[in-house]
């Protein structure tokens, strides 16, 4: 029987021997098992090795605040909010609704759920009201955890029945109670029970084809025990300190922030900023030591911007994850620190499951080969092999133990991720090495400042505007984010395609929208293109915008969010 130190160890043991780590990696049987009680506390809070090694370690950068806190400090702050949550009624299979920043009850919250068998609804502070209504909704939220600044949201909610905390209020706030009590609860837990490797554990909403995000149901094997190899691809080791920029409430900040890190036994190490600051940070970087770091694209293209070679720095691995790096990106790293940056790949709906692992040729623009555990097929429409495809992963017996347990409905069933194969619906090539080079999206999504955008969702909101007829949204390159939301619109026959329309519409996405969706760029067209059926021809558009082809006939009047300085601009840099 493999177990999970067994499998970890083995990882470990091969960090740069991709050969031999493929070969022989199994993923530890689907026993009882409930990672925060029988990993974290049972043995990094307990081994004298690593228990008062500092398991999260936070800078505040506006005021130089620094926060550590050990294996063991963890354990027990975990213990006392789980006590605390029990004492609001909360109990196994309960689904408890997240939003809060980059601050220590975050990752006491996280603990805390997973050892009563809560599942997590992991959510950004970024939400509007609309939002987080769906969240509570549709994920049937019964209690949450929210820091101060979003209390105002909840105020015109339909809260009936949801338990509410506040996280560091300043003064009391009507029907929340104070996530600090929990400070008065006994530091030791017991569970009510075992917990089974297919209980549910964390429910993720993300974008994809439709008006609504989809709800991603993790195990809680899935996202603990998948995230094996992640540890794998970023190269983590016991005693690393570890940097991923990523924002709360999205599947890499669980991926990098949390599960990965402490399975190898490292330290979260996190920055806060009011803005984020490139100079800044990579001096923080280099002051505290920080040996592996993970940031999307977009973070190292603004790193780049720095002279990164005055810059001394402990780093020993680099890794990009979220979209392709650019080459002249990773030229520069090299040239500056002697790194190089490693691509990695996979989806709220899996772990790490294809990358260019430590010791490996790195192949300029590809995000790797896959890594150990996972079996990955390219297929054609028809699921044969081919060259280039869908990202398929073979499930069966091979079933890979990062892999969601589906997408949940409103009734609580879970669809997409069974049979033979799993389709990711991201399109790559294969070389004959086995590595896969990112294609784009087969349904569209595409990223901005590495945070998952649908066309859909945004398009049904830019028709409910009065003079909008029809949409189509696009990405429009940019060389800060790799690409920002533009819509392409076609008005009613009563609207004129003038800067007063296009305010008017610009204010009502504001009012409508988080600002990592914002969409930055309106052109007023007469026609969209189309198919014979009917349907918007987006590839053509995005054809226009990466070749910013002004003569197209299809071509109208744009119009900039910056062209308008009443409006209230708004950037995000995370990871979705």
């Amino acid at each position: 029987m493999t177990t999970f130190k067994q499998a970890r160890a083995f990882l470990l043991e091969h960090r740069t021997d991709y050969d031999k780590a493929v070969a022989g990696f199994r993923w530890p049987d689907a026993v009882d098992f409930n990672w925060a009680l029988d990993w974290f506390d049972a043995e990094l809070a307990c081994d004298p090795a690593s228990k008062d090694r500092p398991a999260l370690w936070i800078v505040e950068a506006a005021t130089g605040k620094e926060t550590k806190l050990s294996f063991a400090d963890l354990s027990r702050r975990s213990n006392q909010v789980a006590n605390f949550l029990r004492a609001q009624g909360l109990k196994r299979g309960d689904h408890l609704l997240l939003l809060l920043g980059n601050v220590v009850p975050l990752w006491e919250t996280m603990l805390a759920a997973i050892k009563l068998g809560v599942v997590i609804i992991p959510a950004t502070t970024l939400l509007t009201s609309d939002e987080l209504q769906d969240r509570l909704d549709r994920g049937k939220a019964k209690l949450v955890v929210a820091a101060e600044d979003q209390v105002a949201k909840f105020s015109s909610l339909k809260t009936a029945g949801v338990g509410q905390i506040v996280v560091n209020a300043a003064s009391p706030h009507d029907g929340w109670l104070a996530f600090e009590t929990s400070a008065d609860f006994p530091e030791t837990f017991t569970p009510d029970g075992s917990t089974k490797a297919d209980d549910p554990m964390l429910l993720y909403f993300t974008s994809g084809t439709t008006a609504k995000p989809k709800l991603v149901r993790h195990s809680q094997r899935s996202y603990s025990v998948g995230a094996l190899t992640t540890m794998y691809w970023v190269g983590l080791q016991p005693g690393d300190i570890h940097l991923n920029i990523s924002s709360p409430g999205w599947a890499k900040h669980a991926w990098s922030c949390f599960f990965a890190p402490w399975n190898a036994g490292a330290t979260v190490f996190v920055v806060n900023q009011p803005r984020f600051d490139a100079k800044s940070l990579l001096a923080t970087i280099g002051r505290c030591g920080v040996t592996t770091l993970c940031a999307p694209p977009t973070v190292w293209r603004l790193f780049i911007q720095e002279k990164l070679a005055d810059t001394k720095v402990s780093l020993r691995e680099v890794c990009g994850a979220g979209e392709p790096l650019n080459p002249e990106v990773i030229e520069q790293v090299q040239s500056a620190w002697g790194l190089t940056i490693r691509d990695g790949y996979g989806q709220t709906e899996t772990t790490a499951l294809a990358g260019n692992s430590p010791g490996q040729p790195v192949k300029v623009g590809s995000m790797g080969r896959p890594l150990p555990g996972y079996t990955v097929k390219v297929i054609d429409a028809d699921g044969q092999p081919a060259k280039e495809g869908e990202v398929g992963l073979v499930l069966g017996s091979h079933r890979p133990a990062g892999l969601m347990q589906g997408y949940q409905a409103d009734d609580g069933s879970v669809t997409g991720a069974s049979g033979e194969i799993y389709r990711s619906g991201d399109v790559v090539f294969v070389d004959d090495d086995g590595y896969l080079t990112f294609v784009g999206r087969a349904d569209d999504v595409f990223k901005s400042s590495d945070y998952r955008i649908s066309p859909f969702e945004l398009e049904s909101i830019l028709i409910e505007h009065d003079a909008v007829a029809e949409a189509a949204i696009v990405p429009s390159p940019d060389p800060i984010r790799l690409a920002i939301p533009k819509a392409y619109v076609m008005l009613v026959g009563s609207a004129k395609p003038d800067a007063e329309t296009a305010l008017s519409i610009y204010t009502h996405l504001q009012e409508r929208l988080a600002p990592f969706k914002r969409i930055r760029r309106i052109e007023f067209v007469t026609e969209l293109p189309k198919t014979i059926s009917g349907k918007i021809r987006r590839v053509h558009l995005r054809r226009l915008e990466h070749e910013n082809d002004r003569q197209d006939p299809l071509r109208g009047v744009e119009f900039k969010e910056e062209d308008f300085p009443q409006l209230r601009g708004g950037s995000s840099i995370g990871s979705g």
